[in-house]
């Protein structure tokens, strides 16, 4: 009876940690609230300038002489797929 305890406690703990990964970018609601972009950070523009079912992804793309070069695409809401 304790092994299926502690083996129901091992499996629930797994499946917590695996549906609670952190978000890999933040979201903001205009571009112009992005402050500092860092090299390789992605965040999510939720303005309406994409289609339906898509956001705007703002990613620190390159670095050039004046700081961090922004490149901005359209990805699905739901994420790429893992």
């Amino acid at each position: 009876m304790m092994f299926r305890t502690t083996l129901l406690c091992m499996s629930l703990s797994v499946a917590g940690l695996l549906f609670a990964a952190p978000a890999d970018a933040t979201q903001v609601s205009r571009e112009a609230d992005i402050t500092n972009l860092r090299l390789g950070e992605r965040v999510l523009v939720d303005d309406g300038t994409c289609p339906a079912g898509q956001i705007k992804e703002v990613s620190g793309a390159k670095l050039g002489p004046t700081g961090v070069i922004a490149a901005r695409k359209c990805i699905s809401r739901t994420g790429p797929k893992r």
